[in-house]
């Protein structure tokens, strides 16, 4: 006899009020739904699949247990925020993941309100979340304010400086660490489950807040007393932490994928909890798809894949990627310079450092999601005459600024800073996109500043920051794949300071800055059939800035056009800054600089989003006719 289908709990569940209904014991069967819907979905979009596949359980209980979205839900980073899109009225455009004028692939305030704080960055969530739980105590409203936090986000000073906040403030904060990279087999026993239960009951926390108002009252040094022994004798239960002595209610580990652990456990800190508390608890990433439980990196961010085998898309790259340029030239120098260190900020992969790591395992460091320490770090190394090469993206090199100013830039120690990333990224969005190094490590007197037009000037780069010790060197390279140039044995070693002259011509000059080189060359083609000769020049540097070079163009133009992938205060504000020191405007030059647009420009391919900020042939070649006030002319005018 064929049995009855089981009818599907997600179609009945759009919201979490919805999910409030659903009888306990339905709740792994909605597990299983959610799974799926996300699998599927994921392997139409590409994204991070292992995170949120390890936090389906998780999410279900939160929202079933609060009363979300008065009470606040942070998520930090927000790679595992996809079954809450699921379970928070978006499942309907969940398959627009990442897309053009689709879903972002992090939480986001202006997308829903079950997303009140935007995530893209680690380490955030306990600071937003103690903000929140502040403000509910000022304006009388009571709720509950849960951070999610990961065991890899920890790593970060940040995830401290709110932890210790909130101890101090006693602020009624939940915390709960999402520990997916546990050495040691979760607790998922009986007994763990009731020690669990026993640690954040009424009764338990009773008999601390009766300490608590007894020892007010008796003075600080019996509260000291009572409190020690009190958290003293839990120890033997639950294992005492250092979040305790840093002012949380600590419960756990529990299993993060049992519904019998997690429910009681929630409703327990909900209703009894009055400071701070401290939830541990254990998945795994990746739960729940084969595929992803058995990767060693348990999926975490995938291209589209097939849901049956697991096998992910793969390109056919005409050219290697920019990452693994720097990867094996950075390789290449280290085995010829026993100085050369490479550091890293959780990011070996992404960064290329894995090349350097299975070659040289002790002077390759991950210094985990900490930033402003491998910045330092960094510099520390450099005092004693090694040779650091601190690869981060742009958007993260942003968290360790001061310490590239004052660790780094004031003491002229030479750190070498490769900078992934740069420019538009795609999918990732504005809190990905490398918009501002230029702009903010110009600003440094003694910094040199770089940028790759290309991989071969990538490898060249590689080389000169390798022999250049005369203090900090940056330089910047995009995501993907390269143009296709020749590439050399070994890199050269630039002159700092000195671009080259790619195509001369003699009306327009495009001054490019990055690998907005091959759309100049083609604009170039463009403007020589109108009639407009033109010339191309890559800058190389945007500190210190080939005087020479632009005094040549300059003088020997009718128009300078700059072009960057970069934000205003950069590349181009360097040269205006020259081009009027030099009273080099005053004989009717026009000039234009072409930066990223000052917008947080929405995610799509690259190649749409730097169309749109007028960044491609198209636009360089309109920006030109533009400036000299005549109409779009000319055979061969693309666009």
């Amino acid at each position: 006899m064929t049995p009855f289908p089981v009818t599907p709990l997600l179609d009945q569940v759009r919201l979490p009020a919805d999910l409030r209904k659903v009888d306990d014991r339905e709740l792994p069967q909605l597990a299983r739904e959610v799974r799926d819907e996300m699998i599927d979905a994921v392997s139409r979009t590409g994204g991070h699949l292992g995170a949120g596949l390890g936090v389906v359980e998780l999410t279900i209980a939160i929202h079933k247990v609060f009363n979300t979205p008065d009470d606040r839900l942070i998520f930090d980073v927000g790679h595992q925020c996809y079954p809450h899109k699921i379970l928070t009225g978006r499942r309907d455009r969940i398959r627009t993941l990442r897309q053009e004028d689709g879903l972002s692939g992090f939480t986001r305030r202006a997308e829903s309100e079950y997303d009140p704080f935007g995530a893209a960055h680690s380490s955030t969530s306990i600071s937003a979340g103690l903000g929140m739980a502040v403000a509910s105590d000022l304006d009388g409203s009571k709720r509950n304010v849960i951070a999610i936090i990961g065991d890899g986000a920890m790593s970060a000073g940040m995830a401290y400086e709110a932890l210790n906040n909130a101890g101090a403030l006693d602020a009624r904060l939940i915390v709960i660490l999402n520990d997916n990279d546990m050495s040691i087999a979760p607790p998922t026993g009986a007994m763990s489950a009731y020690l669990a239960r026993l640690a954040s009951g009424k009764a338990y926390m009773g008999v601390r807040e009766f300490g608590k108002k007894l020892t007010a009252y008796l003075g600080r040094g019996v509260e000291t007393a009572i409190t020690r022994a009190v958290e003293h004798a839990r120890g033997y239960v639950t294992g005492g932490t250092m979040f305790e002595e840093l002012g949380f209610y600590h419960i756990g580990p529990i299993d993060g994928h049992s519904f019998e652990h997690l429910l009681p456990v929630l409703r327990n800190v909900r209703d009894n909890a009055h400071g701070p508390v401290l939830i541990h608890v254990v998945t795994q990433k990746g739960k729940g798809y084969p595929p992803a439980e058995a990767a060693a990196d348990k999926y975490h961010g995938v291209n589209k894949f097939d849901v049956i085998t697991g096998a992910q898309a793969k390109s056919k790259p005409n050219a290697p990627s920019y990452t693994s340029v720097f990867g094996e030239a950075l390789v290449q120098e280290a085995t010829l310079d026993e100085k050369i260190v490479g550091i890293t900020a959780a990011m070996p992969n992404g960064t290329g450092l894995d090349k350097l790591a299975e070659l040289f395992p002790k002077r390759t460091f991950d210094v985990g999601i900490a930033e402003q320490h491998a910045v330092t770090f960094a510099a520390g190394l450099a005092t004693e005459g090694f040779k650091p090469f601190c690869a981060l993206y742009s958007t993260f090199l942003q968290r360790g600024y001061d310490q590239v100013v004052h660790d780094v830039a004031i003491q002229k120690l030479p750190v070498r800073f490769p900078i992934d990333r740069a420019g538009f990224v795609g999918a990732d969005g504005p809190t990905h996109a490398g918009a501002f190094d230029t702009a903010f490590l110009s600003t440094l007197p003694g910094m040199v500043v770089m940028a790759a037009a290309d991989e071969a000037e990538l490898k060249h780069m590689v080389r000169t920051a390798a022999a250049y010790d005369e203090g900090p060197i940056s330089f910047r390279y995009p995501r993907g794949e390269g143009v296709g140039v020749e590439m050399p044995a070994r890199g050269e070693i630039l002159e700092i300071g000195k671009g080259r002259v790619i195509k001369q011509g003699a009306k327009v000059a495009l001054l490019s800055f990055g690998t907005r080189l091959k759309e100049c060359l083609l604009a170039a083609e463009d403007l020589d059939a109108a009639g407009l000769s033109a010339t191309v020049a890559d800058a190389r540097f945007a500190k210190p800035l080939d005087h020479d070079l632009i005094r040549q163009l300059a003088r020997h133009h009718e128009m300078l056009i700059t072009i960057e992938e970069g934000s205003v205060g950069g590349f181009g504000s360097q040269v205006l800054q020259f081009l009027a020191t030099e009273a080099l405007l005053d004989g009717g030059l026009k000039v234009r600089s072409m930066v990223l647009p000052d917008v947080w420009m929405e995610q799509a391919s690259p190649e749409v989003m730097y169309a749109k900020a007028g960044l491609d042939r198209a636009g360089i070649v309109k920006t030109v006719f533009s400036a000299l006030g005549q109409p779009k002319i000319g055979v061969g005018f693309a666009g």
